[in-house]
């Protein structure tokens, strides 16, 4: 069986990010630093779109493209997987709103997860690790909430497109790292760091099973004829 071939957009300046995401997706990865510009084709079984610092409804030229892309690529059924800031994005994309929650939510803590295809073998709740001051204030016309906590949702499904607002792709440096990174209070930071433990990351990782479900999907669609995402390689898209 061949590996899909799904393109990773990046809005990060994390060098960890793309590592992480290797590390987690079994399939080819076409790599883009979507802040120089997305890709002008849609050649692909499907797409990811991982976190960053930015908010989707700040005024800058990288963000809106992107959104655009995202858009697109549902619309031609391509299977899409958001993560934190891509998560926002695919709301936004489809017609959701996102907005700052007045507060910031970090560190190991439990979502409720429902019984969707992205959380099979992911117990309810699931421990994840969060760091995020926006939220999704409306889900998508027609869109499925499949995860949520006392900060709101944290997840959601239109069809072949799925967005998570927590991070399953972190490790553990990648977390002390963004930990670190935030301003937020001293004592703050010192209680996520001191969360940052064996114990948790290990429970973290049974919600990383959520990329070998996405990516079981993404073969499904690709080998059952039901996404037109790659018919226009042929037709030099």
């Amino acid at each position: 069986m061949t590996r899909p071939r799904i393109a990773l957009l990046d809005p990060s300046e994390n060098e960890n990010t793309r590592r992480n995401f290797r590390r987690e997706l079994d399939a080819d990865l076409a790599e883009f630093a979507v802040r120089d510009g997305v890709p002008d084709t849609f050649a692909f079984d499907g797409a990811v779109v991982p976190g960053s610092r930015a908010s989707v409804y700040w005024d800058e030229p990288w963000i809106d493209p992107l959104v655009e892309w995202v858009g697109t690529a549902v619309e031609r059924d391509m299977p899409v997987l958001g993560v934190c800031f891509g998560h926002q994005v695919l709301a936004a994309a489809l017609g959701g709103e996102v907005a700052d929650m007045g507060s910031y939510e970090i560190g190991y803590r439990d979502v409720e997860v429902d019984d969707d295809p992205l959380f099979a073998g992911v117990e309810s709740p699931a421990t994840v690790f969060t760091t995020h001051s926006d939220t999704v204030t409306e889900l998508p016309p027609g869109a499925e909430q499949i995860a949520e906590n006392d900060y709101g949702v944290h997840g959601f499904r239109v069809g072949n497109a799925v967005g998570v607002q927590f991070h399953p792709e972190y490790d553990p440096a990648t977390a002390r790292e963004v930990t670190r990174g935030k301003d937020l209070a001293d004592e703050r930071i010192d209680r996520v760091l001191d969360g940052i433990t064996e114990a948790n990351y290990a429970a973290a990782c049974e919600a990383k099973t959520l990329f070998e479900n996405f990516t079981d999907s993404v073969r499904e669609v690709r080998d059952g004829g039901g996404s037109t995402a790659r018919t226009d390689e042929a037709a030099g898209d």
